[in-house]
């Protein structure tokens, strides 16, 4: 037994370190591989006892029930073969009225010459409804007297916390610069201006059009805007919406970075020509020009 717990520990050991090590070259070098023809070895180790214990009580059993017809032999009289270990089981568990028993039971009512017996319910199916009544006071204690257990309400809410939780422990592992109406910058990554693409066809043509010409919404490939043509001002619309209008906001439905793509997704509709475009709303939107600056070499020299 001594040395059963020392594989196992031993085992144990060699799995542990192989799950903190680099993941192995190949199965061979895999440190679980051991651990694993160990189980299977036992495992067939038990299915060989169990096969073999089970022969051994079929071969006792034929040998009583060979001695007993012999004794019956010999004092003269009838052999009746006993149930063996299942027969018994059996008959335990669901308490059959014998036959030549059965005129005990029965009833008054006689249809036709069918009879009816007065038989009990058989002890499992009592046993197991007893049970059911004993899971059912259980429960009731645990989740709705005591509260010791969440519904099924309360573990939803427990998960949602519990994501949450988790998904602030990633970003204050891994931090990235925020992204609001203050911070946004224009992107040019192909993979973020197609998720932009992406939100503008499901979300956004409805009112503005596949190509973004205007419908219900204003045209957004001319210069003319009604809320500022910036990426800040596109990022504020997008997000807050604009009160009174169709345009609704999107910041608590989407991302920063999803707003933040789409909204530079729009920009790249600037001078394109839609079928049908709508005709110019708002005022002219002229981009914000930052001045280039100064040569500090130039200025030194000047002092």
């Amino acid at each position: 037994m001594k040395r059963i717990l020392s594989l196992f520990v031993f085992l144990s050991a060699a799995l542990t370190a192989g799950a903190q090590s680099t993941p192995p070259a190949s199965v061979w070098d895999d440190p679980t591989l051991l651990f694993y023809v160990v189980i299977g070895f036992m495992f067939i180790v038990v299915l060989l006892v169990l096969a073999v214990a089970l022969y051994l009580y079929q071969v006792v059993n034929t040998l009583a029930q060979n001695a007993a017809r012999e004794k019956a032999a010999k004092e003269g009289v009838a052999y009746t073969p006993e149930p063996g270990f299942f027969g018994q089981f059996w008959n335990s568990a669901n308490d059959f009225v014998p036959l030549e028993k059965e005129a005990t039971i029965e009833l008054d009512h006689n249809y036709d010459g069918i009879k009816e017996l007065d038989n009990h319910l058989p002890p499992w199916w009592k046993w197991l409804f007893y049970f059911t009544i004993g899971f059912a006071v259980v429960y009731l204690i645990m989740y709705h007297v005591t509260s010791s257990l969440p519904l099924s309400t309360g573990e939803y809410n427990n998960e949602l916390a519990y994501a949450d939780e988790q998904a602030r422990k990633m970003k204050a592992a891994n931090p990235g610069p925020a992204i609001d109406e203050n911070t946004v910058e224009v992107t040019a990554d192909i993979k973020a201006l197609a998720d932009g693409k992406s939100t503008f066809l499901n979300t956004c043509a409805t009112c503005h059009l596949r190509d973004g010409g205007g419908d219900i919404g204003p045209n957004l490939t001319d210069q003319y805007w009604k809320h500022g043509g910036g990426i800040k001002d596109i990022f504020k619309t997008v997000k807050n919406g604009v009160p009174g209008t169709n345009m609704v906001a999107w910041g608590g439905v989407m991302s920063p970075e999803a707003i933040r793509n789409v909204a530079s997704y729009v920009l790249t509709l600037q001078g394109t020509t839609p079928a049908k475009p709508k005709k110019p709303e708002g005022t002219l939107y002229q981009p914000e020009v930052k001045p280039a600056p100064a040569d500090s070499t130039k200025t030194t020299a000047s002092l």
